[in-house]
């Protein structure tokens, strides 16, 4: 570890290169009698040259003060992390319907390459060459993919914009050819009915919310596509999927609180869907089919969800039986089904385990896990009839390893690990769970990750992560780009905050709506918790999250900017008024029930009290690095643009300020394993260059 003299200049704003000042144009916004005034909102208009010409200002002041004077760190940071990835890579295979599939990666290629063979034959068939197909693309990403019954058939979407509006083809896979069927502005999900010639799929509104649900017969105009079902409540999205066992076509209609879902027998697309169950406020509930009932994964009557389940015939709530009750220290968060057994995913303590459900012999087992801190998932696990369920382990430290278990044995077979190369070894390693007591004395779990031989003596750099919404766990997932701030003697921590799910349902009901100051509050004294206990000090430490994380941040740099050397704030959300009483912005409708709908003065006056565009204030910021997208849906380019905007205007401190556009990309940044990486040089280098550790 070392300091380099290179970068003094970065450590404060350099002032001899001016940073953009955009103009002030004022709007005044009248809700509930109270008037704000909102100079930057100009900046919303899209096609408006103007504000090109300032994002672009934006990002020429951002390399020539940041990415200029760092850009030997930001290489050697490139170099470093697109090192330890794999050139060739291949996902485990899974079986489906006499195929095994897979997904490969090949050397020096940035796309995945969609692959299968048939069981008991080598020779492998490319169904999809993501990087051929990238060509003459800034971006470019696959959305769903589905093969027909017969093996035949593949239905597959792209997007080429990243504004998550998918463009759904169809493949022969017999002689190769892509059919002339075009389907545009959906979400990308395909699905079979078992006909083999009719698909079924998802369109969206202006909003982009997900509203229509249309069949598509092989071979016939796309424009004559029928209408299958029209979501007409706006808080509502949908989306369509088949059972596993292959039997059933379900619809699912979902808000923030509510759930509703339709069945239809996949062998009789010409059939109507009928309602499983009908919604009802604050009742969610998830179905799938196992021979002759159907399992239901619900909250009816359950904070933290219950198993129940019901016959085929007879499906409203009134005919549901208990399999699974409700506990109130256990979160039951998912289900796997198989033809003679079923799995159930449930967290204890903020802890993912499994329970194996033996329907023959009507036993139990419980996969143990062995680290204090982890995460465990369900993976790719499509045929109903296996006796092997198939999951995920990883740590902060440990990497990606899949498993096949035998349900029927109790054994488990380690199938990959996620390789790093150049050599790694967990052992060099240290993770913690700590819990740490926040102003209401409520213990919020930490997950820290560290190299072994740090000195907890309050000198060390580190990092703090934090998300905290729509019930959404920040899981403890190995990085191997991580290892770059490790290994220069960072430490990285995430706070679980209210707002997650972590700890269970109470535990998100605990960070939203009229709740939801609790997540800034539990980010703010875990990043305490960390200076109290000698981890880092306030002057090496960095906070660090996105989207919703991304208000988390902005929240914080307005509340405790003096906790933070720097702050990374990507593609965040941070106008939260202002675009909560936008109905013509995607997302806004249907996350009342997350936020609060401020059209009522109740939630207008507590988003007001905490949105981070309005309580930019005239103080000292910490170093900010702000990314955003041009092209993101989900939070639109124009909060961050304007937020940046403002602090220029009002902040009293010489510490740097970088907004970075992305004007090819949108909400998830670049595409492709290894350009996205570049960002993630720049983000690292930013907290490398102030806290003064370079080598």
């Amino acid at each position: 570890m070392k300091t380099d003299i290179r970068y003094s200049s970065l450590y404060s704003q350099n002032m001899e290169i001016k940073p953009p000042k955009a103009k002030k144009v004022k709007k005044v916004l009248t809700k509930h009698g109270d008037r704000r005034t909102d100079n930057y909102y100009w900046l919303n208009q899209r096609n408006n040259p103007e504000v090109i010409q300032y994002l672009k200002a934006e990002n020429r002041y951002t390399d020539e003060v940041f990415n200029k004077p760092a850009k030997e760190l930001q290489e050697k940071l490139y170099r470093e992390i697109v090192g330890r990835i794999p050139q060739r890579d291949t996902s485990v295979p899974y079986p489906v319907h006499g195929y095994l599939y897979c997904i490969r990666y090949d050397e020096e290629k940035e796309y995945p390459v969609i692959c299968r063979k048939k069981e008991g034959d080598n020779k492998e068939q490319v169904m999809l060459d993501g990087n051929k197909m990238a060509e003459g693309f800034s971006y470019f990403a696959f959305g769903d993919w589905d093969v027909s019954a017969d093996g035949k058939l593949l239905a597959y979407s792209i997007d080429t914009v990243s504004r998550r509006k998918y463009t759904i083809k169809i493949k022969n896979l017999s002689t190769g050819e892509v059919y002339d069927d075009t389907i545009r502005n959906t979400t990308g999900e395909v699905v079979w009915a078992n006909d083999n010639k009719t698909l079924y799929y998802v369109k969206r509104d202006r909003s982009l919310r997900a509203y229509k649900i249309f069949k598509h017969i092989l071979g016939t105009d796309t424009r004559k596509d029928k209408l299958v079902y029209h979501e007409k409540d706006p808080v509502f999205d949908v989306s369509v999927s088949k059972t596993k066992s292959d039997k059933y076509l379900i619809i699912t209609s979902v808000s923030t609180l509510s759930t509703e879902q339709r069945i239809l027998e996949s062998d009789n697309p010409n059939g109507k869907f009928r309602i499983f169950q009908p919604r009802q406020r604050e009742l969610e509930y998830e179905v799938d089919h196992q021979d002759g009932r159907f399992l239901v994964l619900t909250n009816y009557n359950a904070k933290n969800f219950r198993l129940m389940e019901c016959p085929e015939n007879k499906t409203g709530i009134e005919n549901w039986k208990e399999v699974i009750p409700h506990r109130a220290d256990v979160l039951l968060e998912d289900m796997e089904i198989f033809k003679d057994y079923f799995v159930v995913s449930e967290r204890e303590k903020g802890l993912v385990r499994f329970r194996v459900f033996d329907m023959k012999n009507e036993t139990e087992k419980i996969i143990p896990f062995s680290e204090e801190d982890y995460f465990a998932y369900i993976d790719d696990n499509y045929d109903y009839g296996s006796k092997l369920f198939r999951f995920g382990f990883t740590s902060l430290k440990t990497p990606v390893s899949i498993y096949d278990y035998n349900m029927e044995t109790g054994t488990r077979t380690l199938m990959k690990r996620q390789k790093v190369e150049g050599g790694y070894n967990p052992g060099d390693y240290v993770t913690e769970r700590r819990y740490i007591k926040v102003r209401d004395n409520t213990e919020v779990p930490v997950s820290i990750v560290y190299k072994k031989g740090l000195k907890k003596n309050g000198e060390n750099p580190a990092v703090l992560y934090g998300y905290g919404s729509y019930g959404i766990n920040v899981e403890s997932v190995f990085r191997s780009s991580r290892l770059s701030l490790l290994d220069r003697g960072f430490v990285y921590a995430v706070a679980h905050v209210r707002g997650g799910q972590e700890l269970g349902r109470q535990w998100y009901e605990d960070g939203k709506l009229l709740k939801k100051k609790n997540t800034f509050n539990d980010f703010i004294d875990c990043a305490k918790g960390l200076i109290e206990e000698k981890y880092t000090n306030q002057d090496k430490l960095f906070a660090m999250g996105g989207s919703a994380g991304g208000l988390l941040m902005g929240v914080v740099a307005n509340e405790a900017p003096w906790l933070f050397k720097g702050i990374v704030a990507e593609v965040p959300f941070v106008d939260v008024v202002t675009t909560m009483l936008d109905e013509t912005i995607p997302l806004t409708t249907s996350e009342y029930d997350e936020w609060g709908n401020p059209n009522e003065k109740e939630y207008y006056d507590y988003m007001l009290s905490y949105s981070p565009y309005d309580n930019v204030r005239a103080q000292n910021y910490p170093a900010m690095l702000v990314t955003t997208g041009l092209h993101d849906s989900q939070v639109q380019y124009w909060e961050p643009a304007k937020w940046v905007a403002k602090l220029r205007d009002k902040k009293r401190d010489n510490n740097l300020l970088l907004l970075w556009t992305n004007m090819d990309y949108g909400h998830s940044g670049a595409s492709g394993r290894f350009k996205a990486q570049k960002e993630t040089a720049m983000v690292y280098a930013f907290m490398l260059v102030l806290s003064g550790v370079s080598g």
